[in-house]
């Protein structure tokens, strides 16, 4: 009974650990299997099983210097095969990974940043051909890098570059439609965006006529010169100052204070004047 007892903690010991050695064993075999398998996966252009082989082994992480190289080259190859499927923010999330292991080499880097700046280029090519969304769509992935600190960047320029065009155009319209040819013609020449410049054209070409026409008939004044008041200054200004605190435009309080003393607005050149 004695010796029966004295064997009974033996094989519960047995029993409890022989699972656990089983189980280290399988892993220690499936460790060293998996090599072999990265390897197939990346001959097959099975890059999906090669990743997650990859991942699995740095898991383990048993077998010194063999996770960084065979993670490095699944991920080298998806990359490349991502950016030619046009998917180009998993392909840039993938080599920077990359670049950041242990496996990343200085070619690794060096096509990093040269993805980066096709996109850039590609990005400004579509905006200046007027394609503002499509810009910006290439510039998303670089916007995702932690080295832009979460600004937008080119994206931002990009975006204030437009609206400031598309504002001057929508001044120069207005302008126009008030016959105000010098201002108009001003706003139009601030516009610096090719696609915004050519849709630009058709207001162009009114103003124009309508400067050639003011220079026309005031043509005996100097261009250069400045118009005389033929009202009195002192209650021009003291009605046009009124008009402007009560609300009104600048403008527009100016033409009606000269109406109010019997004049009308004389245009030459970049010069306006109260003339009866």
């Amino acid at each position: 009974m004695a010796l029966r007892r004295h064997r009974l903690p033996r094989f519960w010991l047995a029993f409890t650990l022989g699972p656990v050695l089983l189980l280290v064993g399988l892993v220690y075999w499936w460790e060293r299997q998996l090599p072999a398998r990265i390897q197939q996966a990346v001959e097959a252009g099975r890059l999906e099983d090669c990743l997650r082989y990859g991942d699995q082994l740095s898991a383990l992480s048993w077998l010194p210097g063999g996770v960084p190289q065979e993670q490095g080259r699944c991920r080298r190859q998806r990359a490349q095969q991502l950016w030619q499927g046009d998917s180009w923010e998993e392909a840039l999330k993938l080599q920077r990974q990359l670049v950041q292991s242990p496996a990343g080499e200085p070619a690794d880097r060096q096509r990093l940043n040269e993805w980066q700046e096709t996109l850039r280029d590609q990005a400004i090519s579509r905006f200046r051909a007027g394609d503002l969304e499509g810009a910006l769509r290439r510039l998303e992935p670089i916007a995702v890098s932690p080295a832009s600190g979460g600004r937008g960047g080119l994206a931002d320029e990009l975006r204030q570059i437009w609206e400031r065009n598309r504002l001057q155009l929508q001044r120069a319209e207005r302008l126009s439609r008030q016959a105000r040819w010098w201002e108009a013609l001003d706003a139009l020449n601030r516009i610096d965006h090719p696609w915004w410049r050519q849709r630009s054209a058709a207001v162009r070409d009114r103003v124009q006529k309508g400067v050639a026409s003011l220079e026309a008939r005031h043509k005996e004044h100097d261009v250069h010169g400045a118009l005389p008041h033929s009202v009195d200054m002192a209650r021009l200004d003291g009605l046009v100052q009124r008009r402007i605190a009560a609300g009104m435009e600048e403008w527009k309080a100016f033409e009606e204070s000269c109406r109010e003393l019997g004049g009308r607005v004389v245009e030459a050149g970049p010069d306006s004047a109260c003339q009866r």
